[in-house]
């Protein structure tokens, strides 16, 4: 369980006009002690448990400190820059910042980081990195420019990993962001692109990070108000190569998604984070803790007076701006259980019981009556049995993933699946892929409850798999009608079969709209047709005579007649795409697939009527918006073509004719489609072929 104690207000600050808050809070070589770092002249040191400072430095007039303060822990010294290139070094005995130690840089310093163990490293702006020591022996040395042109460094984060220092920074270009890895031991630098997915419209408001021996664990508060998780290998597989990173979800609406401010996030162990802001649009903004492993809320605090959007914590206290105050709210984060995420943790004992220890010390000789004899002997076992276990080799990621596959609940497996992922390509890598959803389609199979989607989601945009590697995947998807899953199948897999293809498209036509809006599909396919479009008029007579195409006639009988008339000004008549955006956006999916004509002819027959008639009215609708453009092509990124539309036309008729000509409802459209053959034949363009026979 996790637990906020009563907040105390270190001091007042006072904001300058227009800022966001300060420029940073950071720990000093004593734990109890902190500078703190306004966004205008001064940096003030702290000592919490006196809540009081120890000191107060300013730049002159004039000069601005532009990035925090930092202790120098190899020399229990402070460093700041002001004014982007003056950097300053000084001590508790000094008073005056304009007599303490200055250097000029050559370019402009974004962030200087400073951890123990390691001297303090400078980020520049253009994304390259010097060493304290090396930057002080040469300050007007030349810096390299790492990032592109209009790249930004939004978020920075220093660790020590293996006893060696590894730097990430994050930037944002044009809603694109990346992230740079710094090895220092190994001087690689390695670059990565995020992968949006479907929520590639959101911005990201705070990062945060955590390391383990294999990965960085970075997480993301986004404007949709949810939290993701993104893994980094440690030792990237091509350090060269501009690599890509998949987000996935980690909380869903944590805070309001209409927040833009006071929005932050902060990993406080392995499996709490503490998230700053308001959790529903009209409430208040608030600090809570959530458990990572379990998906609870822990604790929360309100701040009717709001927030800056800035989280600090060190050791068990978190800093932040409340109203213009700077406040300290100590926490404590118990171990994580299923008794402590449910707050059904015990915090007493019974008198007089005894309170048995988490981990048993064996090489401690117990009261048992065993002699000293026995005790060494038993210390000669165990080293013994320490040295056979460190030689034992390593599990393999890819047998620990298809141990867990087996066995293990749904989130897990998708964590152990987005680690073997981030490893990339491993000799095994396309047989690990079969095996690992071989086995997922078994339990799915064998537990009727056991539906793993993130992960089958994941393992199909590998581009390793296929129809005929793995059958059941569509088959399973088809049962669940999911209709996300489906669409990533045709999309990937080159040699689906046309009566599976039919399937998915019963499934595409019959799901409810109320079903679809709260489905996530890829949507890239589909243009925007919220926008009233014609239906059987057309804007400009002139350009639809030169698609070979007159929709103006109503009488079927007069259409050879009038076709060689002088066009006559008509009034608009418009009508809305007859499906929603998401349904398109799966029909488009099946007009991109790939088929033989012959095989798919008798499973469309199977389609009911009214199903065929409504694919048939958006086939037109697609038919009409490639007639407003003189290239005859869609706008987006990846529409459906002139012909792909055209064939399908054909296949329904030429399989449903019958059926669809006794509708009422579907005379219209048939009309307008025997119009559409007539016009094409008069303008000595065809591309329903020999389809006109049929009318």
């Amino acid at each position: 369980m996790a637990s906020l104690e009563e907040e105390f207000t270190l001091s007042s600050v006072v904001l300058n006009a227009g800022s966001e808050g300060l420029l940073g809070v950071e720990q000093t070589s004593k734990t109890d002690q902190f500078l703190v770092t306004d966004n205008g002249r001064t940096v003030i040191l702290y000592k919490v448990s006196d809540q009081k400072p120890l000191g107060s430095w300013s730049v002159k007039q004039g000069q601005i400190i532009t990035c925090p303060a930092v202790c120098n822990f190899q020399t229990g010294e402070y460093i700041v820059v002001h004014d982007n290139k003056v950097l300053r070094i000084w001590n508790n005995e000094d008073v005056n910042l304009d007599k303490v130690f200055k250097a000029t840089l050559s370019a402009e310093v974004c962030r200087i980081l400073s951890v123990q163990g390691t001297e303090p490293l400078v980020l520049f702006k253009e994304g390259a990195v010097r060493g304290l020591e090396a930057l002080l022996a040469e300050p007007q040395q030349k810096i390299e420019t790492v990032i592109s042109d209009e790249e930004v460094i939004k978020w920075t984060k220093f660790f020590i990993v293996f006893r060696h220092p590894v730097l990430i920074f994050i930037t944002e270009k044009h809603g694109n962001y990346f992230a740079y890895v710094q090895m220092f031991n190994s001087r690689v630098l390695s670059k990565y692109t995020f992968l949006f997915g479907q929520d590639e419209n959101s911005i990201i408001e705070s990062f945060t990070a955590s390391v383990d021996r294999k990965f960085i664990s970075l997480m993301s508060l986004s404007s949709d108000g949810c939290i993701y998780e993104t893994l980094i290998p440690i030792r990237p597989t091509d350090p060269e190569k501009n690599q890509s990173l998949v987000r996935s979800l980690l909380f869903k609406a944590v805070v309001s998604g209409d927040a833009r401010h006071g929005v932050a996030l902060t990993v406080l162990d392995q499996d709490h984070v503490a998230v700053l802001g308001s959790p529903l649009a009209a409430s208040k903004e608030c600090l809570s803790v959530w458990n990572i492993k379990f998906q609870t809320l822990q604790n929360s605090k309100e701040l009717p007076q709001g927030t800056s959007g800035q989280l600090w914590y060190y050791g068990e206290n978190l800093f932040m701006l409340h109203g213009r105050s700077l406040t300290v709210i100590p926490y404590k984060c118990e171990v994580s259980s299923l008794a402590g995420a449910l707050g059904k943790l015990k915090h007493s004992q019974d008198p007089g019981t005894h309170v048995v220890p988490h981990f048993v010390n064996w090489e401690t000789p117990q009261e048992c009556g065993l002699g000293a004899q026995n005790s060494e002997q038993s210390r000669r076992i165990l080293r013994r049995r320490k040295i056979e276990v460190s030689l034992q080799p390593e599990v393999p990621p890819s047998k620990q993933l298809l141990s867990t596959v087996m066995k293990d609940s749904e989130k897990h497996i998708e964590v152990e699946l987005r680690k073997f992922l981030a490893i990339k390509q491993t000799p095994d890598f396309h047989t690990v892929i079969g095996d690992t959803v071989t086995g997922l389609l078994e339990r799915c199979k064998a537990e009727p409850s056991f539906y793993p989607q993130n992960c089958l989601m994941q393992l199909t945009q590998t581009h390793v798999l296929s129809y005929s590697l793995c059958p059941d995947l569509m088959e399973i998807a088809l049962q669940k009608k999911d209709v996300q899953l489906l669409q990533l199948c045709l999309q990937h897999f080159p040699d689906i079969p046309e009566l599976v293809t039919c399937a998915c498209l019963k499934v595409f036509l019959s799901i409810a709209d109320d079903s679809l809006q709260e489905t996530d599909v890829n949507m890239e396919s589909v243009f925007d047709c919220s926008n009233s479009v014609r239906d059987e008029k057309m804007e400009e007579q002139t350009e639809i005579l030169q698609n070979g195409f007159n929709p103006e006639e109503d009488k079927c009988n007069k259409c050879d007649q009038e076709l060689n008339e002088k066009p006559q000004a008509k009034t608009k008549e418009t009508t809305l795409c007859p499906v929603i955006a998401k349904r398109a956006a799966l029909l488009n999916a099946i007009l991109h697939s790939a088929y033989s004509e012959t095989f798919l002819l008798p499973h469309l027959k199977d389609i009911p009527a009214q199903h065929i008639t409504l694919f048939l009215k958006y086939l037109y609708f697609l038919y009409l918006k490639c007639s407003e453009n003189a290239t005859l092509t869609l706008p987006g990124i990846h529409p459906p073509t002139l012909n792909q539309i055209m064939d399908w036309i054909c296949l329904l008729l030429d399989a449903n004719f019958t059926v669809v000509v006794m509708m009422p409802e579907a005379k219209r459209l048939l009309i307008n489609l025997y119009k559409l053959v007539k016009s094409q034949a008069a303008g000595k363009k065809n591309p329903l072929g020999n389809y006109r026979q049929t009318f």
